[in-house]
């Protein structure tokens, strides 16, 4: 039986990203995505809206990047796959368990106007994958890491845990 993990989600981002490294030297990233849904309801004859929170791995180069160029509010594709995380509740000795996205491919969208530039918001030139210049000013940016894997190498254990997400 074929089986698919595949996420694509466009949203704002919930807080600047924070880079911290593996032991071995890998870049991570932890970053919170708004993603919000509108509609009309047809019952209540007014438009409503819900937002749903989204826990998002960054990893590599993809991770570094988001700490140099993204800050709170700023709009981004995320492409990925979803991962459980399940470990045992120290205070309480329950299984806990969490849902989240481990990016695979980040998209900058819009201007860093639009919401916080992260450290180097003035600067210019950053290097894309292909290795071509960017100002990231305007429209939109993509980059995917794919140079060492999408997590780095780094895999948790399968009983999940505090120790195993190296933030």
């Amino acid at each position: 039986m074929a089986s698919f993990n595949r996420v694509i989600l466009v949203g704002n981002l919930t807080r600047d990203p924070q880079v911290k490294y593996t032991p071995g030297g890998q870049a991570v990233s932890e970053i919170g995505l708004a993603v919000n849904r509108s509609w009309f309801d047809k019952t209540a004859n007014q438009k409503r809206e819900e937002v749903t929170f989204v826990d998002v791995t960054l990893w590599g180069r993809t991770a570094e990047i988001a700490g140099e160029y993204l800050g709170k509010g700023r709009q981004v594709l995320v492409e990925g796959r979803l991962q459980l995380d399940q470990w045992d509740d120290k205070e309480s000795g329950q299984k806990r368990s969490k849902l989240r996205v481990v990016c695979e491919n980040l998209t900058m969208l819009g201007s860093r106007q639009e919401g916080g530039g992260g450290a180097a918001s003035g600067g210019r030139g950053a290097s894309t994958p292909s290795g071509q210049q960017s100002d990231y000013g305007g429209g939109y940016e993509s980059h995917n890491d794919q140079s060492s894997g999408s997590n780095g190498g780094f895999e948790p254990s399968p009983a999940g845990g505090d120790g195993d997400v190296p933030f």
